[in-house]
C-alpha cells in the first residue's frame, strides 16, 4: 500500500532533488516501510535518498533491504562513504553482506573502517557458513558478578546504545567465561543494593560456536528465548544469536526443503537473481535422473510386450507407449520445478523490481536449455539403448523437447495468471500443474508421430 501511494512522490523529489523531502520520508516511516519502497527503485536512485538521511537512520534502512539489493548497492556506493555506514552496521548483519562480497571488495574495504570493526569482521567472516558463529553477533549486554543491581543498570545504560538486545545481560567470570545470565526485567525489579551474583543464573542454556544453524534454532524454539549465548570450547562467551536471526535461518531451511520437496537442488540466493546457468545445472541433474527412471520403466515396457517393435508390441505404436513415461515424466516434473520457484517468488520477491514478464521469460530460456538436455538424452537412449529407427527416435527427442518447454512456461504463467486475478496461486500447486502437463504431453507426443512417421 505504501509503495502505491508514496513512490510516485518519491520519484518527484528526484527529479526536483528535493533534498529536505527525501530525509523527511527517510524519518516518517518504519525503516522496514521505507525499505520495501525503495527496493522498486534503481540504485543510483536509493543510494541518493540514503545519503540525504543521517548515518543512523540510513543504517536502519538498509539493514531492512534483501542482501542481494544491498550487494548491488555495494557495487555502486562510493567505498569512503560506504565504510562509514559498514562502521555503524549490526556485526551480524554486516558479516552477511561481507560474505556474499568478491574478497576484492571485502579487502578494499577493511582498511577503511576502524580497528575495532576490522577486527570484528574478521573475526565473524572466519567462522564457516553452517555454524552458530556465522549468524551470532557480538553486539550483547555483559556485567561482572561482584557488582550491585544499581551499577549494574548504570553500566546497562551506556552499553545499551551499541548493543543489539540488552533483555539478557550475561554475567562474565576471568577469562570472558561465561558464569550465568540474569534478565533486564529481574534487574529492574530488585533493588539497587541487591547482588547481581544472587540473582543471576548460573545454569545457562547456551550452544557451541560451531553448532549448526538449525541446532541453535531449536534451542531457542524449545525455550521460548529471545537470544541464546554462543561460548567456545573453554566456554568463553564469544557472541549470542537472537530470534530475529534464527528466524532467517528458519525461512531459509523451509525454502530449501521446499526446492527440494519439487526435485531442485537449492539455490544460494534469490530465483531471480541466481544466473541461468545456475538455475538450469540444479533442476538438470534431478531431472536427468527421473529421465533415466523413466526409462527403466520403458526397459520394463519393451520386456514385457515382448521387445516392443510394432510387431511385438501387437500395434504399430506399441514402442511409443514404452517412451509415454519419459514424455510424462519429463513435461510434468519440469512444470512441477517451474510451478514451485514461480509460486514462492510470487511469496517473496518484490515484483517492482522484477516483473511478470520477467519471470516467464526466464522459465521460457531455461526450459529451452532443460528441454534440449533432455531431448538429448531421449534421442540417444531411443537409438542406442532400445534400437529403434532414426525417425522413430528423433519423435521421442522432439516431443521430450516441447513438453519440457510447454512444461516450464505452463508453470510460470499459470500461477502469475491467478495471482493477477487476486486468487492464491498456490492454488495451481504441482501436481496440478503436472496433470495440465501430462495431457497436453500426450497430444503432443501423438501429434509429432503423427506428422513425422505417419501413425
Amino acid at each position: 500500500m505504501y509503495k502505491q501511494l508514496l513512490q510516485p512522490d518519491l520519484w518527484q523529489m528526484l527529479q526536483d532533488e528535493d533534498e529536505a523531502g527525501m530525509a523527511a520520508f527517510c524519518d516518517v516511516l518504519h525503516p522496514a516501510a521505507t525499505a520495501e519502497i525503495l527496493d522498486g527503485l534503481e540504485t543510483e536512485q536509493i543510494w541518493r535518498i540514503l545519503s540525504s538521511c543521517p548515518l543512523e537512520r540510513r543504517r536502519e534502512i538498509f539493514e531492512f533491504l534483501d542482501l542481494p539489493l544491498q550487494v548491488e548497492l555495494v557495487d555502486r556506493a562510493d567505498r569512503t562513504e560506504f565504510s562509514k555506514l559498514l562502521e555503524v552496521m549490526s556485526s551480524d548483519d554486516r558479516a552477511d553482506l561481507l560474505a556474499k562480497l568478491d574478497t576484492e571488495h571485502v579487502e578494499a574495504l577493511l582498511p577503511l573502517v576502524a580497528a575495532a570493526e576490522r577486527n570484528d569482521i574478521r573475526k565473524l567472516l572466519s567462522f564457516p557458513d553452517d555454524s552458530a558463529g556465522a549468524i551470532m553477533t557480538t553486539e550483547y549486554a555483559s556485567l561482572p558478578e561482584e557488582v550491585s543491581v544499581g551499577e549494574a543498570l548504570d553500566r546497562l545504560r551506556k552499553q545499551a546504545p551499541e548493543r543489539e538486545t540488552i533483555y539478557y545481560v550475561y554475567i562474565l567470570g576471568h577469562g570472558r567465561r561465561l558464569d550465568g545470565v540474569v534478565s533486564l526485567r529481574e534487574l529492574i525489579l530488585a533493588k539497587p543494593e541487591a547482588s547481581v551474583a544472587d540473582l543471576m543464573n548460573r545454569d545457562v542454556i547456551s550452544v557451541r560456536v560451531d553448532d549448526d544453524p538449525e541446532e541453535v534454532a531449536q534451542v531457542i524454539a524449545r525455550y521460548d528465548f529471545i537470544a541464546v549465548p554462543v561460548v567456545d570450547e573453554r566456554n568463553q562467551l564469544v557472541g549470542i544469536v537472537t530470534h530475529d536471526d534464527v528466524y532467517d535461518v528458519v525461512a531459509e531451511e523451509i525454502e530449501e526443503d521446499v526446492q527440494r520437496f519439487a526435485a531442485i537442488e537449492p539455490l544460494e540466493d534469490d530465483y531471480l537473481l541466481t544466473p541461468l546457468r545456475i538455475v538450469a545445472w540444479k533442476r538438470g541433474g534431478w531431472l536427468m535422473f527421473l529421465a533415466f527412471v523413466a526409462l527403466v520403466t520403458a526397459q520394463i515396457l519393451q520386456y514385457y510386450e515382448g521387445g516392443g517393435g510394432p510387431d511385438e508390441a501387437g500395434n504399430a505404436t506399441g514402442w511409443m507407449i514404452m517412451f509415454l513415461p519419459l514424455v510424462l515424466a519429463s513435461g510434468g516434473n519440469a512444470g512441477s520445478q517451474s510451478a514451485t520457484l514461480v509460486i514462492r517468488s510470487l511469496a517473496t520477491t518484490d515484483r517492482g523490481r522484477f516483473g511478470y514478464g520477467r519471470m516467464v521469460l526466464r522459465e521460457f530460456n531455461v526450459g529451452l536449455v532443460l528441454g534440449g538436455v533432455l531431448a538429448a538424452t531421449g534421442f540417444g537412449a531411443a537409438l542406442v539403448w532400445f534400437q529403434l529407427t532414426g525417425m522413430q527416435s528423433l519423435v521421442v527427442g522432439s516431443t521430450v523437447y516441447l513438453v519440457v518447454l510447454m512444461g516450464t512456461v505452463i508453470g510460470a504463467i499459470f500461477p502469475i495468471t491467478f495471482e493477477r486475478q487476486g486468487m492464491d496461486p498456490a492454488i495451481m500447486s504441482t501436481p496440478l500443474i503436472a496433470a495440465l502437463v501430462d495431457v497436453m504431453g500426450v497430444v503432443i507426443y501423438y501429434s509429432v508421430a503423427a506428422v513425422a512417421v505417419g501413425t
